[in-house]
């Protein structure tokens, strides 16, 4: 009979023991979930096109975080048809854009992404990305693992 009155407070007792435990696991696991590349980006700007119709380039600081060495194969952009990571580099005596292959990113290194160097070309825009506003960027790294980060966008001119 004392079990009978003692059953429901243990039962009670292990399953907020069990949720107390889950929440804190959720959470951590969470975070790590959302960004399990390690790669911080920061001062990401969209610069629009100053000819409706040319593709926008995307400038940002970028910073491998983790403990491991990651290569960062392709970007997407939210609004635009497709994009590529770009490099600026001297061919035959003059200096050339074009696709780059993957980066490879140490741990603890960074990158700029700036004018005249490694950018993201943004192509065929969605017209309702206007200046003022943001979009997504999705950096995926060898592997398939990816992370999304916020892009204030800029017109045309702005300083970049």
């Amino acid at each position: 009979m004392n079990f009978a009155r003692f059953a429901p407070y243990a039962v009670a007792v292990a399953a907020f023991s069990v949720a107390a435990c889950s929440d804190g696991g959720d959470a951590s696991q969470t975070a790590a979930e959302a960004n399990p590349t390690g790669l911080e980006v920061t001062d990401a700007r969209l610069v629009l096109p100053a000819v409706s119709g040319n593709p926008a380039a995307i400038y940002f600081e970028l910073t491998n975080a983790s403990e491991r060495n990651v290569a960062i194969r392709s970007a997407s952009v939210e609004g635009a048809s497709s994009a590529q990571i770009h490099d600026t580099t001297e061919w035959s005596g003059e200096m050339v854009m074009g696709e780059m292959g993957p980066l490879t990113l140490n741990a603890g290194d960074s990158a700029s992404f700036e004018p005249g160097g490694k950018h993201v070309m943004a192509f065929d825009l969605d017209p309702a990305l206007e200046a003022g506003g943001s979009t997504a960027m999705t950096l995926t790294v060898a592997g398939g693992k990816s992370m999304t980060t916020d892009v204030e966008i800029v017109a045309a001119g702005a300083d970049r």
